[in-house]
């Protein structure tokens, strides 16, 4: 495999990779609805789970798009949507300006060379019945790339050394392995094939933290080698903004504030961005200790029957009646920095009061 070099340098902070302000991939209202079915012998729709709702964003070549969000928000339905595993109910996804949605036979073939996945479970993500060969040498026989044993082979064992695994271990099975390493693999398989771009679902999330930063930095490293594109998807805050140029921040299927990592941590518009991001531990006890954050009143409603207007209303604390009236429009609040509130910048009562940001870290050297 043969590194791609970087041109172009935009953005010094580890972490994040050159972007050119071409967009690689482009999501415009985005919407998939699940039918809610009941009867048994005359089966009938009787409503509709809006997982994701209009949703809109775009990730630019070389970059990292990070998607937050607490679970059940859609972050996972909109990857599997762009990895064609769901069919969108509305709207398009453009990558390299072709229209994904569209996309059959052949030409959803070369696609999916294009854009592969790094599940969350290393562990469930691999066939426990296959070795790591074989794990590996799979894409290249599914998409016929021509290799015979002795090509599979170079290929098998040039992914293991661009990943940090030993050659030996091609012969082992994923129960043989400890969760790091089986995520290596799959990081090893997605790079298998060349792809543009790839979708880190919870990537991380379930290693530990010493690990988690192997494979952050990891990930770092392969992206500037070979010019990838991740979109990413996580709970850990600290980690997005480590390896993330621009955020997203999703509620009730909807996409309520994105923009530079920077600027959404530190100047957070959007009554619930800021709520999250006061949930999050600040690892100086003296700070911690004089902090009094409250959760948001409320459960989170049904996405089978959403607020009207503003998904947030019903919990935000600075909601007013205009705010169920219409969903907003997104506004802008800086340079590549957008809300979707009638009110984003408002100040919020003390009690959620922001920490000082989130710091730059999360990866250790």
């Amino acid at each position: 495999m043969e590194a791609a070099t970087a041109t172009t340098a935009t953005d010094e902070r580890p972490g994040t990779a050159p972007a050119s302000g071409a967009a690689r991939i482009e999501v415009t209202g985005l919407a998939v609805h699940f039918p809610v079915m009941r009867g048994q012998l005359f089966r009938r729709e009787v409503g509709r789970v809006r997982a994701v709702d209009g949703v809109s964003f775009s990730i630019r070549r070389g970059e990292t798009f990070g998607l937050v969000g607490e679970s059940g928000c859609g972050k996972t339905t909109i990857a599997r949507t762009i990895l064609k595993l769901l069919e969108p109910t509305g709207g398009t996804i453009h990558f390299d300006g072709q229209d994904v949605t569209r996309l059959k036979g052949g030409g959803l073939k070369r696609f999916r060379r294009q854009v592969q996945a790094i599940f969350q479970d290393p562990y469930s993500s691999l066939n426990p019945r296959m070795t790591v060969g074989d794990i590996l040498r799979e894409p290249f026989i599914v998409h016929a790339m021509g290799l015979d044993r002795a090509g599979l082979d170079r290929e098998v064992h040039s992914l293991l050394d661009v990943c940090g695994l030993p050659r030996r271990i091609a012969g082992r099975y994923p129960h043989e392995m400890s969760g790091g390493q089986r995520q290596r693999v799959g990081i090893a398989r997605a790079l298998a094939l060349k792809p543009e771009l790839i979708v880190c679902d919870e990537a991380v999330s379930a290693l530990d933290v010493s690990v988690q930063a192997q494979i952050v930095n990891l990930l770092e490293e392969l992206q500037k080698a070979f010019g990838l594109t991740y979109l990413f998807i996580a709970h850990d805050l600290g980690v997005v903004r480590h390896l993330c140029r621009r955020v997203g921040v999703m509620y009730l299927g909807r996409l309520v504030e994105q923009g530079d990592a920077d600027a959404l941590f530190d100047r957070p518009a959007h009554p619930y961005t800021r709520a999250l991001l006061s949930a999050v531990p600040v690892p100086d006890p003296a700070i911690e200790a004089e902090r009094t954050p409250q959760p948001l009143d409320g459960e989170v409603p049904s996405p089978v029957n959403p607020p009207s207007g503003c998904v947030f209303h019903p919990r935000c604390p600075i909601a007013i009646p205009e705010c169920a009236a219409a969903p907003p429009a997104p506004r802008a609040m800086g340079a590549d920095h957008f809300a979707a509130c009638i009110r984003a910048g408002t100040p919020l009562p003390p009690s959620l009061a922001l920490a000082p940001s989130i710091p730059i870290e999360g990866a250790a050297p």
